[in-house]
């Protein structure tokens, strides 16, 4: 390994470790868009869980979810992660 390889593991284990620290709430923020406020978090949470309890079972199946997945995601508070 070159010096420039361990530097990016070690970053990146790094990153690993404080995504850790921040939990799954910070991790899920961050993984938004940054244009995205709080409530438009909400807003799309809550359109595309609609959304997914819409699929057809062919449309599931694309996705690799099944019908009992779709249901408990789809079912779920828009406030939850």
């Amino acid at each position: 390994m070159n010096g420039l390889s361990d530097v990016r593991l070690t970053l990146h284990s790094q990153e690993l470790a404080a995504g850790q620290e921040n939990g799954t709430r910070a991790a899920a923020m961050r993984n938004a868009p940054s244009c995205l406020s709080r409530w438009h978090l909400f807003w799309r949470r809550l359109r595309t869980r609609k959304a997914l309890l819409n699929l057809t079972t062919e449309q599931l199946r694309d996705v690799g979810l099944s019908r009992e997945q779709a249901l408990e995601e789809g079912l779920k508070p828009f406030w939850r992660i």
